[in-house]
């Protein structure tokens, strides 16, 4: 059985180890961090299949007080927004709509809210085709790029436009 609940910290392990697993497209995370995180954190939602967390996505408001350098892009920016800070799902999971699924449940609270923006972001350099063409499909635009760790690193700054409503995560919703 699949279930989409709020993270817990009994889950802290499980997120822990999925991000470890992904590292190399998001940035390191340790437990003391994440409790932070955790927190102050708009939306921390898990999928648990079988009693295994398989699915995550972290999500914050604007004047969270994080030093996030791509939440700090969209903060000047942006006046009222949700950042996706890091969405994860397990590689024997993808492609069978975890990702959709919790991107509905952030879709969801925006719209609930009156929150007009979706943000994100993706590595193009190094390349993250998987998540480029995810964003894609759910309707979020490139608004700007910035270089991370002296360059070694260029990020898309991603924008859904949630006020437009129309989106294909809208679509999802009324389906």
């Amino acid at each position: 059985m699949t279930m989409l609940r709020d993270a817990t910290l009994a889950d802290f392990p499980a997120i822990l180890a999925l991000n470890e697993a992904f590292v190399a497209v998001l940035s390191p995370l340790d437990g003391a961090r994440l409790a932070r995180l955790h927190a102050q954190a708009a939306l921390h939602r898990v999928i648990e299949r079988d009693g295994q967390v398989e699915a995550f996505l972290l999500a914050f408001r604007e004047g969270a007080d994080y030093d996030s350098p791509n939440y700090r892009w969209f903060a000047q920016r942006y006046p009222r927004f949700l950042y996706v800070d890091r969405i994860v799902v397990a590689g024997s999971t993808q492609a069978r709509g975890a990702g959709r699924r919790l991107y509905r449940e952030l879709h969801a609270l925006a719209v609930r809210d009156a929150v007009p923006w979706i943000t994100c972001e993706f590595d193009v350099e190094p390349p993250n085709l998987a998540s480029e063409r995810f964003h894609a499909r759910l309707g979020f635009r490139e608004v700007g790029r910035q270089q991370l760790h002296g360059g070694s690193k260029t990020v898309s700054l991603q924008a859904l436009d949630v006020a437009a409503g129309d989106t294909p995560l809208a679509n999802l919703d009324a389906g």
